[in-house]
């Protein structure tokens, strides 16, 4: 846990603040509406996200490249879903402005997200397997 601890700290401030402050509280609100669509599929992305990322920061102990990955595998088809769900006139006249809301900001943070996680993901298949803050 320490070596964890140690490799986020060891990332830039803006990163940490991305990860922490941004990126898992966002990812987070889809628990708080299970009783909607955007709510079931974004909770479904993010224990998938949680599920597979956990283990693999155990085993590498640390914020590894390798963490992108698994973010593909979720962001990218919830980005469609909600994309769909969004063109769709009639979702967006029965959705209430909270579910529309969600699936907008979801949309643009695992979109910035998915720009990082694209770069990382190149990065660690090609070679980079290092994990900042580790010696």
């Amino acid at each position: 846990m320490d070596d964890i601890w140690r490799s986020l700290r060891s990332l830039p401030l803006w990163v940490q603040v991305w990860v922490v402050g941004i990126l898992v509280p966002v990812n987070g609100l889809p628990f708080f509406l299970l009783d909607t669509r955007v709510g079931v599929a974004a909770s479904l992305a993010a224990l998938f996200v949680v599920v597979t990322n956990v283990p693999l920061m155990w085993i590498y102990r640390g914020m590894n490249k390798v963490l992108s990955i698994p973010h593909l595998i979720a962001w990218v088809p919830l980005a469609i879903y909600l994309l769909v769900l969004l063109s769709d006139s009639g979702f967006r006249s029965e959705a209430g402005a909270t579910e529309v809301g969600l699936a907008i900001l979801l949309l643009i943070i695992n979109g910035i997200s998915l720009g990082f996680d694209v770069m990382d993901s190149i990065k660690w298949v090609a070679g980079d397997r290092a994990t900042p803050g580790l010696k």
